[in-house]
């Protein structure tokens, strides 16, 4: 399958300060990929990169098939980008905002133009100036939706909304996923987990992981053996992938970041003496806190290698 996105060694400097460092994906099409980070990771700077609001430092990346150079005019009618502090038009209403956008696509969709209008709910005649922020997203993310581009670049576009009007969001971009790929960039990890299904995690302008995330999720774990007396170390053979162990009195307890089918009887091997063993499954922020935690960079594949979305 053919990448939707792709970066080589892409960095960003402003003189001194390192905004991205040295930064290497692919996202397949038809993926939902959530790059994740604190504010301040560098997560806009990369989506500006791909758009040519700025051109990088070093590296390269394409988009579409084409160098991110050269996104621009007609380019936009393939590619929908809605940032967190959008400009929009606002002597415009709703509706008058859609007719002035929809002569620029060839593609647009009146037919679920109207669909988008019901489903959030949009008054038409609303001037933009009066909508509240949530209701300004529904109107930024209706008129990009309405000529279905190929891909969707979203910068923080759940950043201070209310719940209710975020999970209205995320439902319509799940309604769209498969027929076109969403790269969206948060730092609530909660948010992303419930339908992205290819996550990228950037701390301090490092890509420190980027893989599909189930696969992700299999093959982390948080581990806790209980022993039958005190424990004053780990194992000497113990790998090098569990992360962040801590021995306290009778307990073990660590991260695998490369779980299989195996490490149960690894486990037992190396702790003969256990009366309890607990394996469980760890949430994303769950998985990140624990590599950040760690310093060090998981062995994973890049998003797309050899996968599919």
């Amino acid at each position: 399958m053919s990448a939707a996105i792709e970066t080589y060694l892409i960095s960003k400097h402003y003189r001194r300060t390192v905004a991205l460092d040295k930064v290497t994906l692919e996202i397949p099409e038809g993926a939902v990929y959530a790059l994740v980070g604190a504010n301040g990771a560098g997560k806009t700077t990369l989506i500006r990169l791909l758009m040519n609001i700025f051109p990088p430092s070093t590296g390269s990346a394409t988009v579409l098939g084409l160098a991110s150079g050269d996104v621009s005019g007609h380019a936009f009618e393939r590619i929908a980008y809605v940032s967190e502090n959008q400009e929009m038009p606002d002597a415009l209403t709703i509706g008058g905002l859609l007719d002035y956008v929809r002569p620029f696509y060839p593609r647009w969709d009146l037919e679920l133009e109207a669909q988008l209008v019901q489903q959030f709910d949009l008054p038409l005649q609303r001037k933009l100036k009066h909508l509240s922020r949530g209701m300004r997203m529904k109107a930024a993310l209706a008129s990009v939706l309405a000529y279905r581009p190929a891909l969707i670049v979203l910068d923080e576009p759940f950043s201070g909304l209310d719940p209710l009007v975020r999970d209205e969001l995320i439902e319509s971009l799940r309604e769209r996923s498969g027929e076109t790929t969403i790269f969206l960039s948060s730092h609530d990890m909660s948010e992303v987990e419930s339908f992205a299904t290819h996550v990228g995690f950037l701390e301090q302008g490092r890509l420190l992981f980027s893989e599909r995330l189930a696969v992700l999720a299999d093959r982390f774990r948080e581990v806790q053996i209980t022993m039958g007396g005190t424990v004053k170390m780990m194992p000497p053979h113990a790998p090098a992938t569990w992360l962040n162990p801590q021995c306290s009195e009778s307990s073990v307890r660590f991260v695998d970041s490369q779980y299989t089918d195996d490490t149960p009887v690894m486990l037992a091997a190396l702790f003969p003496d256990a009366v309890k063993v607990s394996i469980e499954p760890m949430t994303l922020r769950s998985i990140v806190v624990a590599i950040a935690r760690s310093g060090r960079t998981p062995k994973s594949k890049v998003a797309g290698e050899g996968e599919t979305a």
